[in-house]
């Protein structure tokens, strides 16, 4: 459709994500890997182009290095089509000094950039969310209503209601209310939108599609810098805004927790999120790397990537990342183990080695962990979630929420044990 090209798709790069620390301590939020094979920042942007969107800015700030690489080395379109992907980093210019201090407010920021696209729409995306949607569905739901912006929500659960931004709806789908995280029982029963018992109240999926023309007037006459705490509750007053339901699968991927679970959830037989859908497939930087080599080893439940070599081991409800070296002995069990960025000298196969190569050496047990990129695992190495609940910091772990995380290069001498007492 013609219109489609005059949408252009702003996807806000995330802040320091400290929720997701350490997989946060060397790369942004969207730079994080996801499912073994892609980053977080894959998602919109592969939603973007399955969309027939194809002008994308995305707006960066914290450890956007790899992030910044990840994008002009993956999103390159050819000279018969006219889009983009783009990066916006945060910059000092004459109007403002400062860093982005909220969602708005990194647009704000960026709207001589907007303006210079001529858009007619600008669609305000999140880097972290894992679902799947055609968004050409949401502009032909705002054009069909003439509205000024049209917010994506999606049906809650009444003990989901006070940890989210819920919207009233009248029965034209106009949004007349908006409540951050209410609690108190007044103010619950008034927000009800919909019939349903279980799921009575729309979310906001923080997926904003403004006409140009009034995000312009709302940024340029405000100062606001949040646009789910501010600058959609003061548009509501003075705009025609719309809620356009969502009833797929989204998941705001904000905690070590929410990781860890959506992650394990993709090794299930029917997981909740498909990422076998050839009609909307997830891109990402092509690697080029062989298939994985499996010896002898029983493996249940696990969702594993290219590049792989995996000897003589046990794995079950995992995720296996590209590049992973399994040795002999080893068991994995609950785990996501994001792989390696390159490969090392080659794993020994007596486990002799003096020096501990990149992979998961002989004999480990490991359970209950999120193991980054690049790690070096001795031989032995036992690894051993914590009771739910449980927040550690170590020189060579962190525990959050009872789960064990392994930051990006670290190494574990033979012999180490990591869990409770």
């Amino acid at each position: 459709m013609p219109y489609r090209k005059n949408v252009l798709a702003v996807i806000l790069g995330g802040g320091q994500g400290s929720r997701l620390y350490p997989l946060t301590q060397m790369r942004s939020k969207p730079a994080v890997p996801i499912a073994g094979k892609y980053r977080l920042i894959d998602i919109p942007i592969s939603n973007c182009i399955n969309s027939g969107f194809q002008r994308i800015a995305i707006l960066t700030q914290f450890n956007s290095v790899s992030l910044h690489r990840h994008i002009s080395s993956t999103y390159q379109f050819d000279v018969f089509h006219p889009g983009w992907v783009q990066i916006w980093a945060a910059e000092q210019t004459m109007e403002s000094t400062d860093w982005y201090q909220g969602t708005a407010d990194a647009v704000r920021k960026q709207l001589f950039e907007i303006k210079s696209t001529n858009a007619e729409y600008v669609l305000i995306l999140a880097g972290d969310h894992l679902y799947r949607m055609d968004y050409s569905k949401m502009l032909d739901f705002h054009l069909d209503r003439e509205a000024d912006i049209t917010v994506a929500v999606q049906p809650a659960r009444k003990e989901d209601a006070p940890r989210l931004g819920v919207l009233k709806q009248n029965a034209a789908k106009k949004i007349v209310e908006f409540a951050e995280k209410p609690k108190d029982p007044q103010s619950l029963a008034r927000m009800v939108s919909r019939e349903d018992p279980e799921k009575p109240y729309l979310g906001s999926m923080g997926i904003y599609l403004f006409n140009t023309k009034v995000l312009l007037e709302l940024l340029e006459n405000t100062a606001h810098p949040d646009f789910g705490k501010q600058i959609i509750p003061l548009a509501i007053d003075s705009n025609t805004v719309y809620g356009y339901e969502f009833e797929g699968y989204w998941e705001d991927i904000g905690t070590i927790r929410s990781f860890y679970e959506t992650n394990l959830a993709l090794t299930s037989p029917n997981p909740p999120f498909n990422i076998f859908d050839s009609q909307n497939p997830i891109y990402t930087h092509a690697r080029f790397l062989p298939g994985s080599n499996i010896q002898n080893s029983h493996l249940e439940n696990v969702l594993l990537s290219e590049g792989c070599t995996i000897e003589d081991a046990e794995i079950t409800h995992s995720l296996i990342g590209v590049r992973s070296q399994i040795l002999s002995g080893t068991r994995i069990r609950n785990t996501y183990l994001m792989g390696a960025d390159y490969y090392s000298h080659p794993m020994p196969a007596d486990c002799d080695e003096p020096d501990v190569p990149i992979g998961i050496g002989c004999d480990c047990d490991i359970e209950g962990a999120i193991i980054d990129k690049n790690v070096r695992f001795g031989r032995g190495v036992v690894i051993h979630s914590f009771p739910r609940g449980t927040d550690l910091d170590d020189r060579n772990y962190v525990v959050r929420d009872g789960i064990v995380v392994i930051p990006k290069k670290t190494v574990l001498r033979p012999g180490t044990y990591i869990g409770p007492e």
